[in-house]
Parts: structure tokens; C-alpha cells; sequence
């Protein structure tokens, strides 16, 4: 005969409820041998003490199993660990890019009639400014002086016969927070996945790695990745206003960089030095056709990125010094306000005809560089809160690195570094007409007055190239130029008797300028008429808008390109619809934007 086992139930976790599931279990099991369930007897103290461990262990399970799924975990360092998992690349280091305004002085020439051209230098990257709160910040792009587009006056003149002896010239430059520092680390025998930490809590970005035989070592994405883009320069800048060019270039030579909040440690891949005997790129035909002394060949794939002649995840360093230049701050917080970078602390000029100056001359130059900033430099400052860091990783999860859908295209657009070409705004269209149901990609770039302009072909060119690597094999894309429309707003408000007319009408055109100042709109956005009635309306003071019009501005200083616009607003004349590439702007708010008081 069989015993009967027991029914144990596994639902209790918290202490009174498995202490109920013993108390009955004992009685069902145990009638005869124990039978005292009083609070104060030596038994009742034994299952209060087995319900305090189950309760215990119950409680680090839950907390166990809610800390390993990124939905529920709790504490930033577990959220940090899953995310890292699935590719999120954590940076608690932040930048503030912005521009700042240059100053020098060139001698005139001969003739007094313009600066010496011999004696516009080029500021080169790398030079570095300071806040007058004693944060750093680093040139991000070579700034020519020698630019047609920059702004030239006379700065001194003979007392006597009123013949200028000296220009100011005008530009400006992009710097980002931070500077630059280096750091020796002797390396010794080979090591596999061989990991390098930096004593330094403030590193913003790791800007290159050299070994002692002069051998480079690039960052990426991951050790798997043996291609990168490479910054090329560009000899036409002058012409294009693009100063690099994307070139695909084999790295053997590789390591990520992982962050947490107190420590950056470089990880290399496990190939030693062995592995590189050989020429680093392979022969593409020699990789595909494999010659064998069987008469047959089995089924082989090949990766066209796959250019390396090693699968160990890169070279990994041994026996040598390691070199490491980063970028780092002095500082906790990366804002500025305006007109607070003023001082000017090292500096690397270059002169394109060095051979028809002198040294006095062109130590007077550099010595005479200022800078400030206009306007303010904004870097976000604080670390990511945990929600904020699972949002992030969730939405970087999704995008898999990779252009699938139209937003994907565009957030790879955008995500592509500044210094080859800067793009304001993009849309992406499929062309339902084509074969191939190709992708259109309108694209517009900003002038430094903050106004659309057309992207040059050298910008265009890059983008394409940038989406390689990310698109899906059978699209084909076009990079096209959107097309600016300009338009101006005219208003007429009524406005209660107890204010002052010009005092509510400045606040009410102000509104509207800083309605379309603050924002460009993007390519294919309608105008919303109604929003601009909601905003006039808001004005405290203002009783109604009685009117709003759309009045087109083009030729001359706004766009060539002319359009109905009445045939495109709705019935209802809310909304003013948009062609598919076309952006809407108004260029200049302080006198597109119109009023009157009826």
C-alpha cells in the first residue's frame, strides 16, 4: 500500500502565510506529536523562525529575478548591466558643442588696401579656450581666416595719413567641452581580451591609441566590427564648406570602450601579433574561391566586411607601450553662459605661406587671437536616471543598428558625425512610381545665421556613403535637395482698452517670431494657422484675433522658388498643407512677422 505523500503548497512567501501553511501542515501530519500551538511554546518558535528564512529567501528571489529584466530592476547599476547586454553603449561623460567667435589682427597689405593675405593663418584643431568659471574647451575644426565669408575691417590706422596699418578679421569656430591628456601604459606579455582601465573619472572620449612601433588602434562599435569610416581630408573645402570626406578603411587593430559611472576601461580582442604576419587584407577573390585538391567545393558565404585575415577579434597588444590620448573635463557641470569663454589658453596656428612672412609678423598674429561666445554652449550634465537609461536602451534595441524603416533612415542621418557635413532636417519619401519603389531622401543644411540653405554634393555624398552600413541590401536611396519656401505672417489683433496698444502688440509679435525662431520646422510640416491664432490669443491683453494671413516672401535674400499657397490652405484655413520636400521657414522673424492693432 502506498503512502499517501503530503500536499505541500508552494503560493505562501510572506511570513504569516507560509507560518499558516506549517501550522496547518503540522496538525494535518503531526496530530499526535506536537500539539501545543501556543504563541509562547518552544514549537511556536520554530516555525516562527522557518517563516522568517522562507520569508528572507522569498523576498531576495523576487528581488533576484526582478533585478535581471530591464523592465523591472531597480537599482542603475543591474539596469546598466542589462543594458550593456543588449548593445546600449553607456556614456555618463557628457559634451557641450557650440560656437564661439574669433578675433585676430593681420597687417595690412602694401598698398593698404586689405589685410596681407600672407599672414591669414589657419587655426588649427585641437587649440583650447577657457570660461571665466575655468572650464575647458577644445577646438572641434580647423578655422581658415583666410575664408572669403569672413567678416574684415580696419583696425588701426596711420594718425597721419589715415592709411590702414591693420585688419581685424571675424569667424568662428566650433569648440566642444573638455581637453586633451595622455596617459603611458607599459604593456607586457600577450593576453587574451587583454583589458586596460584608466585612472581618470572624467574621460569624455578616447581620442587615439598608438603602441611604441607606431601601430594605431581604433575604436568601435564592437570587436566583431573590422571596418570603420574614415576621415578624409578634403582638398576642395574651400569650395564645398565640407572639410572631410567617408572612406571604408580594415582595422585589425581594435577595442571598445566600456563606461560606468566611476571608471573607462579599453577592451582589445584575443589575435596576437601572429595573426598579422600576413598582409591584414585579404585578397576578396583568394577569400571567396578556395582552392582545393577535391574535385568539388561545399557551400561557403562570404561578408563583404569581412576584410580581415583573422577571426580573433582583433590584434590584441603585447611587449610594447601603449600611448592613449582622451578627452576629458575639468568639470562637472559643461554649460556656459554667453560671453563666458574669453580667454584664450593654447593655441596651434599654421601659415599657408609661411615663406612670405616673418616671425615678428606672425607672432603678432597669434598673439592678437580673442575669443568669445555669443551665444551659450549646452551639454547635458547629469547622469542618466535609471528610467531614462531603460527608455534609452529600449530604443536603441529596437533600431538594431540598422535602416529598416523611415525613422531608421533618419536617426542614422542624424546620428552622423557633425564634421562631415551638417544636415538641419531630412525626410524620407518612397517613390511609389519607381521600379525598385526606390527611397527619396530630402536633405537641408543650416547656415552659421541659422537659415536653410541646400546641402552641397559633398555632404550628400557622405550621407550616402554613412547609410551603407546601415541599409538593407535591396534599397536603392537617392540623397536629394529639399526645397525651401519663405514666408512671412501679417496679424491684426484687438486688444482690451486697459493696456497699451504698442506694449500688446510688441508682446504678440514677439510670441509669434520666438514661435518660429526657437524651432525650424520640418520638411513636408504644414502650417498650422490655428496655432497661431491659439498663440495670439494667449497674449495677455489681447481680446481676438480677427485675421491671419500668409504672405510668401522669395527673390532676392529669401528663396527663388515660388508656390500657391492659397491653393494649398484647407477650407477651413487652418492649416496650410505642405508638398511631401518642401520645408517651410520664416527666414528673417523680426521682419517677416507683421502686426496691427484694429
Amino acid at each position: 500500500m502506498n503512502k499517501k505523500l503530503p500536499q505541500i503548497k508552494y503560493t505562501a512567501k510572506d511570513f504569516d502565510s507560509i507560518k499558516k501553511e506549517l501550522v496547518e501542515y503540522s496538525k494535518r501530519y503531526y496530530p499526535e506529536t506536537y500539539s501545543d500551538f501556543n504563541k509562547a511554546s518552544f514549537g511556536s518558535l520554530v516555525l516562527d523562525t522557518v517563516s522568517y528564512v522562507g520569508d528572507v529567501l522569498s523576498f531576495y528571489l523576487d528581488y533576484q529575478y526582478n533585478e535581471s529584466m530591464l523592465n523591472t530592476a531597480i537599482e542603475f547599476d543591474n539596469i546598466l548591466k542589462i543594458s550593456k547586454q543588449l548593445g546600449y553603449k553607456y556614456n555618463p561623460k557628457s559634451t557641450a558643442y557650440g560656437f564661439v567667435t574669433l578675433y585676430v589682427s593681420v597687417p595690412a597689405s602694401s598698398n593698404g588696401l586689405g589685410p596681407d593675405t600672407n599672414y591669414l593663418p589657419i587655426l588649427k584643431k585641437g587649440s583650447s579656450f577657457s570660461s571665466t568659471g575655468g572650464q575647458t574647451f577644445t577646438l572641434f575644426q580647423d578655422v581658415d581666416f583666410s575664408n572669403t565669408a569672413n567678416e574684415v575691417i580696419v583696425s588701426n590706422v596711420d594718425s597721419t595719413t589715415g592709411t590702414p596699418i591693420s585688419y581685424a578679421i571675424k569667424t568662428f569656430g566650433i569648440v566642444q567641452s573638455g581637453f586633451y591628456s595622455q596617459k603611458f601604459i607599459s604593456i607586457g606579455n600577450f593576453e587574451r581580451f587583454k583589458k586596460i582601465e584608466l585612472d581618470d573619472i572624467n574621460v569624455l572620449e578616447i581620442v587615439s591609441v598608438y603602441d611604441s612601433d607606431g601601430n594605431e588602434y581604433y575604436e568601435v562599435e564592437n570587436l566583431s566590427q573590422d571596418v570603420i569610416f574614415k576621415e578624409v581630408s578634403n582638398n576642395n573645402f574651400q569650395a564645398d564648406g565640407v572639410p572631410s570626406i567617408l572612406k571604408p578603411f580594415p582595422v585589425p587593430r581594435r577595442f571598445v570602450v566600456e563606461k560606468t559611472r566611476t571608471s573607462t576601461m579599453l577592451q582589445f580582442g584575443y589575435g596576437s601579433e601572429d595573426e598579422l604576419s600576413n598582409p591584414s587584407v585579404v585578397e576578396p577573390s583568394q577569400n571567396i574561391i578556395q582552392l582545393h585538391g577535391r574535385k568539388y567545393s561545399s557551400a561557403t558565404s562570404f561578408d563583404p566586411t569581412n576584410l580581415i585575415k583573422t577571426d580573433k577579434f582583433g590584434v590584441s597588444p603585447s611587449n610594447t607601450n601603449l600611448t592613449i590620448l582622451y578627452r576629458k573635463s575639468n568639470s562637472i557641470a559643461s554649460n556656459v553662459a554667453a560671453n563666458s569663454i574669453t580667454r584664450v589658453k593654447n593655441t596651434s596656428f599654421t601659415f599657408p605661406y609661411f615663406e612670405n612672412t616673418n616671425a615678428q609678423g606672425r607672432s603678432i598674429v597669434q598673439l592678437s587671437l580673442e575669443a568669445n561666445n555669443e551665444d551659450p554652449l549646452v551639454g547635458e550634465v547629469r547622469l542618466d536616471a535609471a528610467e531614462e537609461l531603460k527608455r534609452n536602451t529600449l530604443d536603441y534595441y529596437a533600431s538594431q543598428n540598422r535602416a529598416v524603416s523611415l525613422l531608421d533612415y533618419q536617426a542614422s542621418i542624424y546620428n552622423m558625425p557633425s564634421n562631415f557635413g551638417r544636415v538641419k532636417r531630412c525626410s524620407i519619401i518612397q517613390d511609389t512610381n519607381s521600379f525598385k519603389r526606390n527611397l527619396n531622401i530630402y536633405v537641408i543644411s543650416e547656415t552659421n545665421a541659422g537659415t536653410l540653405t541646400t546641402a552641397n554634393s559633398i555632404v550628400k555624398g557622405n550621407i550616402k556613403t554613412w547609410l551603407t552600413q546601415y541599409k538593407m541590401i535591396n534599397d536603392t536611396i537617392d540623397i536629394l535637395d529639399g526645397i525651401v519656401i519663405n514666408f512671412g505672417i501679417e496679424f491684426n489683433i484687438i486688444i482690451d482698452s486697459y493696456y497699451d496698444r504698442a506694449d500688446i502688440l510688441n508682446k504678440a509679435l514677439i510670441e509669434i517670431q520666438l514661435m518660429f525662431t526657437n524651432t525650424k520646422m520640418d520638411i513636408g510640416q504644414s502650417i498650422s494657422i490655428a496655432d497661431i491664432y491659439s498663440k495670439l490669443n494667449r497674449v495677455t491683453g489681447v481680446v481676438d484675433t480677427t485675421s491671419v494671413t500668409i504672405v510668401q516672401k522669395y527673390g532676392g535674400l529669401y528663396s527663388s522658388i515660388a508656390i500657391d499657397l492659397d491653393n494649398l490652405t484647407t477650407f477651413d484655413g487652418k492649416y496650410v498643407n505642405c508638398p511631401k520636400n518642401v520645408v517651410y521657414e520664416v527666414k528673417y522673424p523680426a521682419l517677416d512677422v507683421k502686426g496691427t492693432v484694429s
